[in-house]
């Protein structure tokens, strides 16, 4: 059976992404799917929302999803909160030119949706400024956490530093970058217990979007009420080559 409908107006509707597993409690595998619809088997997919079926009972719910167009969702089923029972965590790529991604993690505990992750209040909450320093460094400082980074470029091309920096490492013009909205975020088992934390990424732009000069990576873990900052820190390239 094929995973589409197909309808006389072309549009292509059905599951776009599935997994198995308990999520409500009772210990019987349900069937936790996203739905959407798209226009042609590359187009981006619309009204996406979370579907649920009970194992047991054969009963689904519906759950509309906020954001609800992009590409290809990915679905994962992995406990979060420490009740021994999975969660599931949907990631929905943007398909914009900074990799961002639209995520969602939803606890069905007793068969009741409760939002416990979503990307637009993390983005909202964690703020950063960008700001390029004269010797050829960038300060990057995040206001979530109070903490301030400083990124060494000494080692991009010289036509770069170049167009930013007099022969005396001073920065010509006064330049900021920014921090992208989340580009991944990633559930890991750090203590190989069963009980997952999340990983978000974040792009740092430079002097233009496909500038990137680093990226901000945040672990956030359950507190009993809500995903909260437990280590940050900022990656950077090895080397550069322009």
């Amino acid at each position: 059976m094929n995973r589409y409908n197909y309808y006389s107006n072309m549009r292509i509707s059905g599951v776009v992404a599935s997994a198995t597993g308990d999520v409500n409690g009772d210990l019987i595998p349900d069937i936790v799917f996203v739905t959407g619809y798209r226009e042609s088997e590359v187009s981006i997919i619309q009204n996406m929302a979370l579907g649920i079926r009970d194992g047991a009972t054969g009963i689904t719910v519906s759950i509309p999803l906020k954001k609800n167009m992009g590409y290809d969702p990915m679905i994962f089923l992995g406990d979060f909160t420490g009740d021994g029972i999975n969660d599931i965590l949907i990631n929905i790529p943007t398909g914009g030119s900074g990799g961002t991604t639209y995520n969602y993690v939803y606890s069905f505990v007793n068969n009741e949706p409760r939002l416990l992750f979503d990307s637009d209040d993390f983005n909202q909450a964690y703020q950063y400024e960008v700001t390029y320093k004269d010797n050829y460094k960038v300060e990057v400082f995040s206001k979530r956490n109070n903490a301030r980074y400083l990124i060494d470029l000494s080692l991009r091309g010289p036509d770069y530093l170049n167009n930013l920096y007099d022969a005396n490492g001073k920065l010509k013009t006064p330049i900021s970058g920014w921090v992208d909205p989340i580009s991944g975020l990633y559930p890991i088992d750090f203590a190989f217990d069963g009980l997952y934390d999340l990983i978000a990424y974040q792009q740092i732009a430079g002097t233009y979007h496909a500038d990137t000069v680093g990226t901000i990576q945040n672990r956030l873990k359950w507190n009993g009420y809500m995903f909260v900052l437990d280590y940050q820190d900022l990656a950077i390239y090895g080397s550069y080559d322009s």
